[in-house]
């Protein structure tokens, strides 16, 4: 699997590059904003590569970076996204810009993209939310489980009201026990 190049830019299209790598010559298909990015012909460039292979052609998609390459698999693996969809989608702005709008439910921001309605906008980013917030929550380091906060839900106070009652416990108390009793007497008192 073709998966990352780096070479000199021998000829642009609207579409793709031709880029030579040891004097063979690799098209990779770019999005619009990757292009707006590349160097000149004769330039030496670096792009990750995703190889779509189908019965009758291998085609390669090439990123600035590894991220961009990921969010495009994540959008070529939902059915009914097929990589040209892909590359159009991930063209739409920069990647946190494009995860946030999602996230947020905003369908406008497919328009204008072809092949993609209302109706597929909506499935499109039902799947990508659930898989954005996956993907994002490996990538976080486990934050470190506080004791008292969990010794409070499992005593049936939400995990809002746990937090917000430590907050109020007084730094200088550093025993966990002693955490729980404070926090214990701070939500006795709302």
């Amino acid at each position: 699997m073709i998966s990352h190049l780096q070479g000199k830019i021998i000829l642009i299209k609207e579409k793709f590059i031709i880029l030579d790598v040891n004097q063979v010559g690799y098209k990779v298909f770019l999005s619009k904003r990757v292009f707006s990015k590349i160097p000149e012909i004769n330039k030496n460039l670096e792009v990750f590569c995703f190889l779509n292979v189908r019965e009758n052609s291998l085609d390669l998609y090439g990123f600035l970076d590894f991220k961009e390459l990921e969010f495009f698999e994540i959008l070529n693996s939902i059915s009914g996204v097929g990589p040209k969809a892909a590359l159009e989608i991930s063209s739409l702005g920069p990647l946190d810009k494009i995860k946030e709008k999602i996230l947020a439910r905003d369908e406008k921001i497919f328009e204008g993209i072809p092949g993609i309605g209302k109706k597929k906008a909506m499935k499109i980013i039902l799947e990508l939310s659930g898989k954005i917030k996956e993907i994002s929550q490996k990538r976080k380091i486990p934050p470190k489980i506080d004791e008292t906060e969990e010794a409070l839900v499992n005593l049936g106070f939400s995990r809002q009201r746990a937090k917000e009652a430590i907050l109020r416990v007084p730094k200088e108390i550093k025993e966990t026990d002693q955490r729980i009793k404070q926090a214990l007497k701070i939500l006795g008192k709302n």
